[in-house]
């Protein structure tokens, strides 16, 4: 079984989660502070349906996944703006109606939507070195945008008017955010899959913000802790058989319940 740890296959997928865990913590902090999480599973959930566009259009699967992303980002916050809805309730709506249009666009190009169900739960173990080099670009990319938003991202989840008053384009900053969640859905889909990035975003933050008491340090922390869980999650999928992707987000859970034993930080 050790054999494994120095297959050329395992070597890329480690780099590839590494990098996606990098990112994911950061931005899942601000998912966490902004009350987010089902906003980041419902852009996820959108994005098998722009999977299924890319297949009927023939482009490219990543980018179509961006673009329904976006799109029922900017639906919802539309929607938000004329009052429709409570807001959960348009969230559940665009969630689940995105999803099942998704699965059923899929199956009618493929003739079989189980053939991309690994868009869902991820395959990690599949990826090439291409896709190494894509996760790293497209991560790096979400950091530098993440960076340029910080301390606009940080006045808005302490007091959104209060930072309106400031002079902060709200939203223009949250149109912003939204990419960047939009964009961390797409480069994740092979890793841990459109169900479960949400849960990566938001396990390893939620577990450092009862380690620490600021945000860069959170932000840090909880882009460690989700590294640690892909290490785990690939290590028990080598040793154990178990599907990786869901692997990652259960050793996530498991890191957060290990944070419960523990104080949390004033």
């Amino acid at each position: 079984m050790l054999d494994i740890l120095i297959q050329p296959f395992f070597q890329r997928a480690l780099l590839a989660g590494l990098a996606i865990a990098s990112v994911a913590g950061p931005v899942g902090c601000f998912i966490v502070w902004r009350r987010m999480a089902y906003f980041g599973e419902t852009l996820a959930h959108s994005g098998l349906f722009g999977v299924g566009l890319g297949l009927l259009l023939g482009f490219s699967l990543t980018l179509g996944a961006v673009a329904t992303a976006v799109a029922v980002a900017l639906l919802l916050m539309l929607m938000k703006s004329q009052r429709v809805l409570a807001t959960d309730t348009l969230l559940g709506i665009l969630s689940h109606s995105s999803l099942a249009l998704g699965i059923v666009t899929v199956g009618l190009v493929t003739g079989s939507a189980g053939d991309h169900m690994d868009l869902l739960f991820g395959d990690i173990l599949t990826v090439s070195w291409k896709d190494v080099a894509v996760v790293w670009a497209g991560g790096a990319a979400v950091l530098l945008i993440l960076g340029l938003l910080w301390r606009d991202l940080i006045a808005m989840s302490v007091h959104e008017e209060l930072a309106q008053a400031e002079g902060i384009n709200v939203r223009r900053v949250e149109l912003g955010f939204v990419l960047l969640i939009a964009l961390m859905t797409a480069i994740s889909m092979k890793i841990v899959g459109l169900l479960l990035i949400t849960a990566l975003l938001v396990i390893p933050a939620a577990a450092a913000r009862r380690l620490t008491n600021s945000p860069e340090t959170m932000a840090l922390v909880s882009a460690a802790i989700a590294c640690v869980a892909v290490v785990m999650g690939l290590a028990l999928s080598a040793f154990a058989n178990a599907i990786t992707g869901p692997a990652i987000v259960l050793s996530a859970g498991l890191l957060f319940v290990l944070t419960l034993l523990r104080p949390q930080a004033s």
